[in-house]
């Protein structure tokens, strides 16, 4: 562990009672890169970062968040170090009732001190910071698809998060779309500092946007490789791994 290091993952189990899902998982997150999860459908990425951010335990190992073990404090304390992580989810997850300011505002006003208006102005510029500047009282059906996505990000971002989480934000959108995702991605790991941990197995986005990576397969339950996925399509011997870099022998760096 070093100043450096914002997540380690060491000799992690995770299972559901007597069904594993990933064992013997070894691996460290970098303050400010963007790390991604990836690997085929039922593979466990979105449970292990359910581990990650205090929402499952571990069957065992240790998960530390800077030097802090994130299983081995008391409920308040893991639920205070949880506080360190915004999380976007795969549907975007906003309440439709609401405005995108008013689904911003909830953990700001669950969380902070802050006066109503000084809850806007903030709930404001997260939208800026997405590129919603002007959408703060529409509601989540007025918006499209992508901004809805935008929209997560910036409630994720309300409470100033050291770790910000991605649950498939790729899915259901056009590549277009998603590529302007993944360099908003990019500008906010850039702009804020924050580190990005991405559960995805979206080839585009995985070369586009990471800095590290781990390879989790479905059959063996565990890592089968570590690194950058683009010196990965390169040097790995693992024939599942580099079926999934080029998804049958095409090459997607473009």
């Amino acid at each position: 562990m070093n100043d450096q290091t914002a997540i380690t993952v060491e000799d992690v189990d995770i299972a559901y009672g007597d069904f594993v899902i990933q064992q013997n998982l070894n691996f460290q997150v970098k303050k400010a890169e963007i790390f991604v999860l990836m690997g085929g459908s039922g593979c466990g990425k979105t449970t292990v970062m359910r581990c990650i951010t205090g929402l499952k335990a571990p069957s065992k190992g240790r998960i530390l968040i800077g030097d802090t073990s994130l299983w081995e404090v008391a409920p308040i304390e893991r639920e205070n170090l949880s506080r360190h992580f915004g999380i976007v989810y795969q549907s975007g997850a906003l309440w439709s009732s609401m405005t995108l300011t008013e689904n911003i505002s909830l953990p700001l006003e669950e969380y902070t001190d802050l006066s109503k208006k000084e809850i806007r102005e903030l709930a404001a510029l997260k939208l800026a910071l997405v590129g919603l500047a002007g959408f703060e009282d529409y509601y989540p059906s007025e918006i499209s698809g992508g901004m809805r996505k935008r929209a997560g990000v910036a409630r994720a971002l309300a409470l100033d998060p050291e770790i910000l989480c991605f649950d498939e934000p790729s899915a259901g959108l056009d590549p277009v779309t998603s590529s302007l995702l993944d360099d908003l991605i990019i500008q906010l790991r850039d702009s804020l500092g924050c580190t990005m941990v991405m559960v995805t197995h979206e080839l585009p986005s995985i070369f586009a946007v990471a800095d590290n990576s781990i390879y989790l397969d479905a059959d063996t339950k565990t890592m089968l490789a570590s690194g950058n996925p683009k010196e990965l399509l390169s040097t790995t011997g693992d024939e599942k791994v580099r079926n999934f870099l080029t998804r049958g022998g095409k090459d997607v760096r473009v």
